[in-house]
């Protein structure tokens, strides 16, 4: 079905639906027609390519998806969308609805069994209140997929795409650069929505590295130690880790000196290396008191 960005289409399917916006679900359905044509282009979808989307909503980008890829399976929580999107969705073959919440559902049995033989990619337009979750759960779970492409809210895209070691750099942005390499590629203003979030939004693309960007001894403890450090950003490093680890400030300020950074640092002035540094320090420390 064409024109599912149409308002008026929208409205039309809604009604005959029985349909209601659940904030709860932070459901924002696109009516910019621009939008989901270059999302499935810059996404990499293409013949022998299989695309998992999160949150189909009414089917605008999958439709679009539909058009390019191989495969498009979409995971979308909300039942009362699925006779909707049977209809908007009725001229691809090669679209399959599961229903499921993301955090949740075997995705590793999920891509083995929808997308065998194939490259897979993730495009989603994802909810704001989920959105460092499911990335999260993305890449720590080491799955089958080359990148994932998303639309998110504009201020949470530029945290994720941040140089870490800048300002802007969070948790979640070391988390990222660990596991990919980053681009915001456009914005996207409220008014493309219906309704319209509060908020504009940007369309990111994580490309998925092979490797991690730095070796560590043990990456949960890498994280672990990410997440303490910016758990309270205003205090020093070596607050932040003896609060956050649960290590008197004595040990944490020898270790920092051993891994070459000052205890006075914050965490928003550390690179990947030196987090890096920082984590294996800990695990040596570790080790020692467990000896």
């Amino acid at each position: 079905m064409e024109n599912l960005s149409n308002i008026s289409t929208i409205r039309e399917l809604l009604a005959q639906n029985g349909f209601t916006f659940s904030k709860a679900l932070g459901q924002n359905f696109i009516i910019n027609p621009s939008i989901c044509p270059k999302m499935a282009e810059m996404c990499g979808a293409a013949p022998g390519v299989g695309v998992l989307e999160i949150g189909p909503g009414i089917g605008v980008l999958t439709h679009e998806l539909a058009k390019r890829a191989e495969k498009v399976v979409a995971v979308e929580l909300d039942k009362r969308l699925f006779p909707l999107l049977e209809k908007t969705l009725s001229d691809h073959s090669n679209v399959k609805l599961v229903w499921g919440d993301i955090l949740k559902i075997d995705l590793k049995k999920l891509i083995e069994e929808e997308f065998s033989g194939m490259e897979v990619v993730v495009c989603a337009n994802l909810p704001y209140y989920i959105t460092s979750p499911v990335i999260m759960r993305l890449l720590e779970e080491k799955l089958s997929v080359c990148s994932l492409t998303v639309m998110v809210q504009k201020e949470a895209g530029q945290r994720i795409c941040a140089e870490v070691g800048t300002r802007m750099c969070g948790a979640v942005t070391v988390a990222v650069h660990f596991y990919c390499r980053p681009a915001l590629l456009f914005s996207v203003s409220a008014g493309s929505f219906m309704p319209p979030p509060k908020v504009d939004s940007c369309v990111i693309k994580l490309d998925i590295s092979r490797e991690p960007t730095v070796q560590v001894r043990e990456e949960k403890l890498f994280f672990q130690t990410v997440r303490a450090a910016f758990a309270q950003r205003r205090k020093t490093l070596a607050n932040a880790l003896s609060a956050g680890l649960g290590i008197e400030k004595a040990s944490v300020n020898l270790l920092l000196e051993q891994a070459g950074i000052r205890p006075n640092a914050r965490a928003e002035q550390l690179c990947m290396e030196e987090f890096a540094s920082v984590a294996d320090a800990f695990y040596r420390y570790r080790k020692e008191q467990e000896a």
